[in-house]
């Protein structure tokens, strides 16, 4: 997927900390979706702009952290479309967080956390 989006165009950085995890795969699957909305959401809201992707491996959890350095909203506040409400709700059905808005210092970041273990029926 970032080998797909450095082709279009959209310069990526991944950082991955921790030691990878074999993740069971409703959330292995929603952490690439999550990734794949974010990263498609900078290529039409911020075309050309650098991001930076951090897959965190900690105890019980995966964190994601994607992060554009567009030139960030206009009016300052996200109208929350399909992508973001989509991302939101893979994450909290997965049972985790979902974060998102304006970056410190401009572009706009999306902040989630998945734990590491399914939910149980």
């Amino acid at each position: 997927m970032i080998d797909k989006a450095r082709a279009t165009g959209t310069p990526v950085r991944l950082i991955r900390q921790g030691t990878v995890a074999r993740l069971p795969l409703s959330i292995d699957l929603a952490a690439y979706r999550i990734v794949q909305e974010a990263l498609t959401n900078t290529r039409r809201h911020a075309p050309g702009a650098a991001v930076h992707v951090e897959v965190s491996y900690r105890d019980q959890a995966l964190h994601l952290h994607v992060r554009d350095h567009g030139p960030g909203l206009p009016g300052g506040e996200p109208v929350e479309g399909h992508g973001l409400m989509g991302m939101r709700e893979r994450a909290t059905l997965a049972g985790g967080t979902f974060s998102s808005g304006p970056a410190e210092g401009g572009g706009f970041e999306v902040d989630i956390t998945l734990p590491t273990t399914e939910l149980a029926p």
